[in-house]
């Protein structure tokens, strides 16, 4: 199952881009000699009956399914008869080959958003709309919510309210607001009945000190939907092993303070030390089968980012509620359009802190990686196969938009410098930056490799 989910996706994801090539050669006037799928020895090969006028591409599927490509007319112009010299892609202008160096990338990002409209369309599982608590301080918090509310209804006046179905439907409405209006409102239920609460967006971005495009759930001060604080996986040797916790174990109060969710045990449990000494807990707990028990828990301490922080070693939290949700055509249009967006926008954001050096090199996945996803997916059903599918092609279009010689990023660089200076790169240039680009795509990829060996405990990482 991993291996054809890894292999299928890989060449559909493949198989999008080159035909973006290909396609928009085809329309610029370019003649494709071959478009192959997979790399070395063809296990198939055969021309259309039907070709584009003045093609007679070749299509190959060949045996290593790793890349791809689009081999285009572009020889030395003397060993081209004259009547296929207009074709050649060198004597194209500037515009015609950036547009055909753009088009494989292009095409696997409206390909991802293709694929987000469809699962809209479709529907899935999504998390019910109940509020965890918020962070104090926060705008929600001052609405007067304190969590376990379940959202009704959504709108900028009591009067303009709709339908709220799930958290990521909720948060893609707050999301879109942004500060157009100054007031948001709440329909929400909660143990004491329903009741409407008011926002203000620019209090919001007050206390959160948030920029127009990053406004949403977050802002008005919520990390998430609501879980119970249940006790899931414990690590051995851990404090919450060494503490006699268990999984399943309800937390109800910490040092006599109610716990209304995971939210809130996992704060109490970063902010528990006494200056920089480990500090006791007392923990009240609904024990399945047992009943109520108290247990004195210590978290260990840890740094991160230079603070102290709490840990017990155990997973908290239970699984969110689920409800399934089918979005219309519209509402799954503009929906797979800003889930595409978002996702170009976090890739485009983790390759930055791995230039900068904020975040670590060990992020990168290899293929190992890859197929243990497309597998996971998979198994998970359809629609999560998809979204799998919308994630690769994104990143696989972002990446190739990359500067780096030998990738799409690097052609466009050079037409960059021809449409600058009125010259293309000499050939010697071309040939030392092409293998330069070789060692750095060999290299990435030799240290994503391992970074999977060291994730599946294969290898031992000595760095």
């Amino acid at each position: 199952m991993t291996v054809l989910a890894f292999l299928g996706a890989l060449g559909l994801l493949v198989a999008i881009h080159e035909w973006g090539h290909y396609r928009m050669a085809v329309a610029c006037g370019v003649k494709v000699e071959t478009f192959s799928i997979g790399l070395g020895r063809p296990l198939w090969r055969w021309r259309s009956r039907h070709p584009f006028p003045q093609q007679e591409t070749e299509f190959l599927i060949c045996w290593i399914p790793l890349g791809g490509y689009v081999k285009m007319l572009e020889h030395d112009i003397s060993q081209i008869s004259p009547e296929d010299k207009s074709m050649a892609l060198s004597r194209q202008p500037l515009w015609k080959r950036t547009a055909i160096v753009s088009a494989g990338p292009l095409a696997n990002l409206i390909f991802a958003a293709v694929l987000f409209c469809s699962i809209g369309w479709i529907g899935q599982f999504e998390t019910k709309p109940i509020l965890a608590s918020p962070r104090p301080g926060s705008v929600a918090e001052s609405a007067g919510l304190i969590g376990g509310e379940l959202v009704l209804r959504a709108g900028v006046s009591p009067s303009s309210m709709h339908d709220i179905v799930s958290m990521e439907a909720l948060n893609w409405w707050a999301i879109q607001q942004n500060f157009l209006h100054e007031e948001l409102w709440l329909d929400v239920e909660s143990g004491d009945g329903q009741r409407l609460h008011k926002f203000s967006l620019n209090d919001a971005l007050s206390s959160n000190s948030t920029s127009h495009e990053t406004m949403g759930l977050s802002a008005l001060g919520w990390d998430g939907a609501w879980s119970a604080p249940v006790i899931g996986e414990i690590q051995p040797g851990l404090a919450a092993e060494r503490s006699g916790l268990q999984p399943g174990d309800l937390v109800l109060s910490v040092d006599a303070i109610s716990v209304k969710d995971a939210r809130t045990l996992r704060t109490f449990i970063r902010s528990s030390r006494d200056g920089v000494q480990k500090k006791p807990q007392m923990w009240a707990i609904q024990r399945p089968g047992v009943g109520l028990i108290r247990l004195e828990v210590t978290p260990d301490l840890i740094t991160e980012k230079g603070m102290q922080l709490g840990r017990v070693g155990a997973y908290i939290g239970a699984p969110a509620q689920r409800v399934w949700v089918q979005a219309g055509l519209w509402d799954g249009l503009i929906r797979g359009i800003w889930q595409t967006r978002e996702l170009i926008g976090m890739t485009l954001g983790m390759i930055r802190q791995l230039l900068t050096g904020q975040a670590s090199l060990d992020n990168l996945a290899g293929p190992l990686s890859m197929a243990e996803y497309a597998g996971q997916s998979a198994s998970f059903g359809f629609t999560a196969y998809l979204s799998y599918l919308a994630l690769i092609s994104v990143n696989l279009g972002v990446f190739n938009l990359l500067p780096l010689p030998i990738l799409d990023g690097g052609h466009l660089l050079y037409y960059l410098y021809e449409a600058m200076t009125g010259r293309a790169p000499t050939a010697q240039w071309l040939d030392v930056l092409q293998r330069g680009g070789l060692l750095i795509l060999l290299a990435l990829m030799l240290f994503s490799f391992f970074n999977d060996l060291v994730r599946m405990g294969w290898v031992t990482d000595f760095f």
